[in-house]
């Protein structure tokens, strides 16, 4: 068993308020409450326990696809199970890459595939419906929690303390919303617990203004949330911020059109000097069942906690990464799981980018290969494309987790080896504030733990860099944007097999670097503008 805040995330079941404002988005998805056991907010803030619930409700939903896991979805028009935010976010920037392909064909999996999705894809509806279903929580949230609202219940001091920086991490999981929101479908709109409960037409704001709200918010945090490694476990602190601040900067040129390098290596370096750590421990460490305990979560700075006995969610977050990476002749014991689901390999490009297929000069290269082949000629079939172990629902010593149906494994969303190779980057790119000679030593001490040979700074250059992203950050959602950053996304100066539908790969049209808004958002709100290139 993990923390407390865990189980309050789980096991709270309400629903904030009737007709919050993500109806004002799409008109279909309505919050409401479905049970006797949920209440309406005013009700449910009378009792002082309720707050820290409420504030677990949002970081449940991270993981979770509705309030008794995949069952009841807290979005209509797509399954609890599909609608889980980690399982949506994992499918937008590893299925559209040279990271991971799945076989399944499911209405709109195989266009993330092939980069063919149109506005209609479920996927894409699921994860723009989702955030604002986040966001729409987290303004709730904060409508309940004004100095006003606590004085009339008679909060006392000490708890309005501590909602203080409830408060804070409530507006920092609405920027992480708006982030995906602002990376993945560029012009959104911007909606805060200042704009009214209710059916309204919210205003699309130019992707340049979303991340100046973004950014705001993030250097306003500062001053409220909880010190580095000051909160429990699983929540987020000050360095989660300058973390998101980090990336933002460096990929301000494509959010905004002005480069910000030197604000990266600027937040880089509030990170690096932190009270995070890097995890000197073995590699598998970081992505075993006990990676909260076992020295990784020291450079977990926002991780996605999940427990086998606290989160039963079957098709969520890691439960579904680690099962549909199971298939052929796996067997998925030594995964410390029940089964496979015969769904998601790699592609031979991404196998490529290490020295070997057998984690002997790089120990990250987790490739099962047997019965296996590398080159994918069929999709569809599980044994085409190698697959991946990167993940493990077995503890680092090899013992056994809590159960083998979900696993025990944290996500790690933001860790310090990223703002490493952040650092690095921000440097190669020309920020005046950075150093080179810093940049190849810690670039050099991810490459140790990694058993990989160290390099000298004629090596370090941005391909070098983006191939180490990669080979260090693969599955944790982070390629779909790497590779936009770099202008290898689409177009032909990177290709791997069945990138746009040919399984050798072919040039893609670089207006899928934005996704559509989705059409039923658009009908929903006919203010909405599509983006370029989308019918």
């Amino acid at each position: 068993m993990k923390i407390s805040f865990k189980y309050i995330a789980y096991f709270l079941l309400f629903i904030f308020g009737l007709n919050m404002v993500l109806t004002s988005c799409t008109s279909d998805l309505e919050v409401t409450p479905k049970d006797d056991d949920e209440f309406l907010s005013d009700s449910f803030f009378k009792d002082p326990s309720s707050y820290k619930q409420g504030l677990a409700k949002l970081y449940a939903g991270l993981y979770v696809g509705g309030n008794d896991g995949d069952g009841i979805a807290d979005i209509a028009g797509i399954g609890g199970d599909f609608s889980s935010y980690l399982r949506l976010l994992f499918a937008m920037q590893e299925f559209t890459t040279d990271e991971a392909i799945v076989s399944w064909g499911d209405d709109g999996l195989p266009a993330l595939n092939f980069q063919t999705w149109s506005t209609n894809n479920q996927f894409l509806y699921g994860l723009y419906s989702r955030a604002f279903y986040h966001i729409s929580i987290a303004n709730e949230f904060l409508r309940q929690t004004t100095d006003e609202k606590l004085a009339e219940r008679g909060v006392d001091a000490s708890l309005k303390s501590e909602i203080t920086t409830f408060r804070a991490e409530a507006r920092f999981l609405r920027a992480f919303s708006y982030y995906n929101l602002m990376d993945l479908f560029g012009n959104v709109p911007i909606i805060t617990e200042k704009d009214p409960v209710g059916f309204f037409y919210p205003e699309q704001k130019a992707r340049a203004e979303v991340f100046a709200f973004i950014e705001s918010e993030l250097k306003d945090l500062d001053k409220s949330l909880a010190a580095s490694r000051a909160n429990e476990y699983g929540r987020i602190d000050k360095t989660a911020a300058k973390f998101l601040l980090a990336q933002i900067y460096l990929n301000a040129k494509v959010y905004s059109g002005t480069a910000k390098n030197d604000e990266a290596i600027a937040a880089c370096n509030d990170v690096i000097n932190s009270a995070y750590s890097f995890a000197d421990v073995p590699y598998r460490y970081l992505f075993a069942a006990d990676n909260n305990v076992n020295g990784a979560q020291n450079e977990f700075i926002f991780p996605v906690i999940n427990d086998g006995n606290a989160i039963r969610a079957t098709g969520g977050g890691m439960s579904f990464i680690l099962h549909a990476s199971i298939g052929g002749t796996m067997d998925a014991a030594t995964q410390g799981m029940d089964g496979g689901w015969s769904g998601i390999r790699t592609r031979k490009e991404f196998v490529q980018l290490f020295p070997d297929e057998n984690a002997t000069g790089d120990v990250r290269g987790t490739f099962y290969t047997n019965g296996q082949t590398l080159d994918i000629a069929n999709v569809g079939a599980f044994s085409n494309g190698y697959a991946v172990t990167k993940y493990t629902n077995v503890n680092s010593d090899g013992s056994a987790a809590q159960r083998n149906d979900i696993p025990d494994t944290d996500f790690p969303m933001f860790r310090l080896s990223d703002a490493y190779l952040m650092y690095a980057e921000a440097t190669l790119r020309g920020a005046s504030n950075g150093n080179i000679e810093t940049a190849l030593g810690y670039v050099n001490k991810i490459r140790k733990r990694a058993n990989a040979t160290s390099i000298s700074t004629s090596d370090l250059t941005l391909d070098f860099i983006l191939a180490e992203r990669a080979r260090e950050l693969f599955w944790e959602c982070h390629r779909r944007t790497d590779l936009i950053r770099f202008d290898k996304f689409t177009g032909s100066s990177k290709l791997w097999q069945w990138k746009g539908g040919i399984q050798n790969g072919t040039s893609t049209q670089s207006y899928r670097d934005i996704m559509p808004i989705p059409s039923t958002t658009i009908q929903a709100n006919p203010t909405l503008k599509q983006n370029p290139g989308y019918n």
